[in-house]
């Protein structure tokens, strides 16, 4: 009985963990609120043995009964809590014991509130440089619109455009332009567009039949009033054939197999491949192959592209694509973002370069130019 009450006694006697001092709660930075940041520094009992971690507790007032919002592991000295924007809360922080017991509460911390910052200061870089690229657009635009002519280099598929379109005139045989099997939300979609308004302007010039069958509804509207407008535009309203753009079905294969058929029966001189392909490229272009079409291609996919470059006479990589339309028309507006595009690669794979070489001697101030927190 001795020993029993002896031992409840040593019981009662273990002592308590210090508690963290200095907490301090302020509104989390650079996000759209709802977050407050709550710091304190480190109990003088956070060792391995003595202390689990740190409970956060929480209050609207400074006094009466805080809520329990969360728990950190020993060594931690932060917690971020979800709370509702311009609600003030009032924070306390206690140790969690394992060889002590636990501690009382800290003293209150300062009263804060979570509110949406309109500018995240951590991103700055990515401002500086939408800026730059801003401003060289600006400036490529304003020099194509006086008449200062910018290069763009040499692009063999864009190029052969005139040429296919000619030999579909002199052989008096239809042309079939594909623009895709997307939707207009995909980027490949609206640039291949863009080309075919380019491409039905010359046919409508050299009274060419223009076919392009559709896979998607809303591409064979937009397609049906681009080709429209074309005709518009060089003064041959009358050549435009409604019938001739057409939409034919969703199925892939269904639409794959009712080109395929256009092919064989009226035997297209050039096909324009121009778009977002799938399974389907290589029986579209083995078969504009098999009769005789001289065959350009392009597109953003890359795994249909070894098809194309094996199938067809001129194939568009990747970015071509879109650069097809500014190289065909020459419009100031697309001409000068497609140089403001060329000259921001240029600037990026400089710092790039840069961060490499300075990275080498230790120093990272080109590495910290292009870290986003």
């Amino acid at each position: 009985m001795i020993l029993l009450i002896s031992l409840l006694f040593s019981f009662n006697q273990i002592a308590s963990a210090t508690p963290p001092t200095d907490v301090r709660a302020y509104d989390a930075p650079n996000d759209e609120g709802g977050r407050v940041r709550v710091t304190w520094e480190l109990s003088a009992d956070d060792t391995d043995e003595s202390i689990s971690g740190y409970e956060v507790y929480r209050n609207q007032t400074v006094d009466g009964e805080y809520e329990y919002r969360g728990f950190t592991g020993r060594g931690t000295s932060a917690y971020t809590d979800d709370v509702e924007n311009t609600v003030f809360y009032y924070y306390r922080v206690k140790v969690r014991g394992k060889a002590l017991g636990n501690s009382d509460f800290s003293e209150p911390s300062n009263a804060a509130a979570a509110t949406g910052q309109l500018f995240h200061t951590g991103r700055t870089n990515v401002l500086l440089g939408l800026l730059v690229f801003c401003g060289m657009v600006g400036f490529f635009i304003v020099s194509a619109t006086k008449g200062k002519e910018l290069f763009v280099r040499r692009i063999a598929g864009l190029q052969a455009v005139e040429e296919a379109v000619g030999r579909a005139t002199e052989m008096g045989r239809p042309i079939l332009y594909i623009p895709g099997l997307s939707t207009p939300a995909d980027v490949a979609t609206i640039a291949s567009i863009n080309i075919l308004s380019q491409i039905a302007k010359k046919t409508a010039l050299y009274e060419t039949r223009l076919i392009v069958p559709n896979r998607n509804a809303i591409v064979m509207s937009i397609a049906h009033e681009v080709v429209k407008e074309a005709h518009a535009a060089v003064g041959r309203p009358d050549t435009f054939k409604s019938g001739d753009v057409f939409y034919v079905t969703d199925s892939q294969f269904g639409y794959a197999a009712a080109v395929n058929g256009i092919m064989v029966r009226d035997k297209p001189a050039t096909n324009f491949f121009l778009g977002m392909f799938w399974a389907e490229s290589l029986i579209l272009a083995e078969t504009g192959a098999s009769v005789g079409a001289i065959q350009i291609a392009g597109t953003d996919a890359v795994t249909q592209l070894p098809f194309f470059i094996a199938a067809c006479d001129y194939t568009l990589i990747g970015e071509e694509l879109y650069a097809a339309s500014a190289y065909l028309s020459r419009e100031p507006k697309l001409l000068g973002s497609l140089k403001a595009q060329d000259w921001a690669k240029v600037i990026v794979a400089a710092l790039m370069i840069a961060g490499v070489v300075f990275s080498l001697f230790g120093d990272r101030f080109f590495v910290r130019m292009f870290e986003v927190q």
